[in-house]
């Protein structure tokens, strides 16, 4: 069954949400995790689920997701007609640039055409969660469906935030609602609604139809949420509700500077609810060659000064050398100097913490110096001056910032 689906993921987004982390890399290429790229998530899942026939659509600023997919993931034989090709918006089907998500497989429909698939599934390149795709094609089968919508229940408080998917008793699909006060809730279950995770299975026949109907409606966003499949279910075509809770409760969409500060907070709880560690489901990117982490404790005047870590992921070539670590994310070569105290953070790359500072509540992107001494996450009114500053007060360096030593 594997063999007769080929896979899309839309990265081409521009992530404008999670600026600055955006400002020089697309979206799903956003560092995560320590280790990996947002977009290892969907990826891993793909080849897990023995998917491995795979277009990845990028966009903009795109140069250091496409470098981090030629380098990093180069897992399957091309011998087999297996591939992993990220392509580029070419304005094939006209002047346009990706208009949409639609519009975006509707330029590449020619790759649909070329590999011969029964079945298109279509995944967002932003979305932190685990799910074998297969159970979800098995269901699409034996239902006969024309599309399977991929969703997840939650709290009917928290509609707002939500594409709303409203079911029959059958699990199919009779409706939408965006971001409803007021929405449908789940049959038999007040408390909960259906929220779509802007995964989509198609009939690959049934799918170029709807695209190029799509291409031709004027009015249209060319966005399969908020269009295409809407159209389906008023033109009563199967669409069915596939309950991602079959398989797991968690899934987060990272695309905003808040959503992704609290992924990341996730990975360090006490029990985190998603296991980086899951040996069943591994977890793949590209790894440089660092050395191991360095605990180092200090020696002065007579007085031993550790380096301690306290429920937190450190990646290879850290070096901690009398700092202090609590519930934080390291990525690689980061180095803690003495007597400095990160705290509740996410702290990129090659960044260094010099001697005395103090960092929490932040987000510390790739190649920044910070000074001995320095505060960061202690004085929102002083930090909105310097850096950007989430709504729930998440203070983001960005990347390469040059913060000047104190006086």
């Amino acid at each position: 069954m594997a063999r007769n689906v080929l896979t899309f993921i839309l990265a081409g987004g521009k992530g404008e949400r999670l600026n600055p982390l955006t400002r020089d890399r697309a979206k799903p290429a956003v560092p995560f995790g320590g280790i990996y790229r947002i977009i290892d998530f969907t990826l891993s899942n793909c080849i897990n689920s023995g998917l491995r026939r795979i277009f990845v659509l990028i966009q903009y600023k795109s140069f250091s997701l496409q470098k981090h997919i030629l380098a990093g993931w180069d897992v399957v034989s091309s011998q087999l007609g297996e591939f992993i090709d990220p392509i580029p918006a070419q304005q094939r089907m006209g002047e346009d640039w990706y208009k949409g998500t639609a519009d975006a497989i509707y330029q590449n429909i020619y790759a649909m055409h070329d590999h011969g698939a029964d079945l298109i599934l279509i995944l967002a390149g932003d979305h932190l969660y685990k799910m074998n795709y297969q159970k979800m094609i098995d269901a699409h089968v034996a239902n006969k469906a024309d599309v399977s919508v991929a969703c997840i229940k939650m709290p009917k408080e928290d509609s707002v935030h939500f594409g709303v998917i409203v079911t029959d008793k059958d699990n199919f699909i009779s409706g939408f609602q965006e971001k409803p006060q007021d929405p449908k809730t789940i049959p038999g279950d007040p408390k909960h609604i259906y929220a779509s995770m802007g995964i989509y299975l198609f009939s690959a026949k049934v799918l170029v139809k709807e695209l190029e109907r799509d291409a031709e409606d004027v009015r249209s966003g060319h966005d399969f949420g908020k269009n295409v499949i809407p159209d389906m279910v008023a033109s009563k075509k199967k669409v069915l509700a596939y309950d991602f809770g079959q398989q797991s409760s968690y899934w987060r969409d990272i695309g905003t500077r808040d959503a992704y500060y609290e992924a990341h907070m996730d990975l360090v709880r006490p029990n985190p609810s998603f296991d980086l560690y899951d040996k069943a489901w591994p977890l793949r990117s590209h790894h440089a060659h660092y050395p191991p982490v360095s605990m180092r404790t200090l020696h002065e005047n007579g007085v031993e000064i550790p380096g301690i870590v306290i429920d937190s992921i450190v990646s290879p070539g850290c070096i901690i050398a009398g700092g202090r670590v609590e519930r934080s994310v390291l990525s690689a070569q980061v180095s803690i100097r003495k007597g400095a105290l990160v705290q509740d953070s996410v702290v990129m790359e090659g960044v260094v913490v010099g001697e005395g500072a103090l960092i929490k509540n932040a987000i510390i992107d790739k190649q920044v110096a910070i000074p001995a001494g320095e505060k960061i996450g202690y004085d929102l009114d002083l930090d909105r001056t310097r850096f950007a500053v989430t709504a729930s007060g998440i203070v983001i360096v960005a990347k390469k910032t040059a913060i000047p030593e104190l006086s």
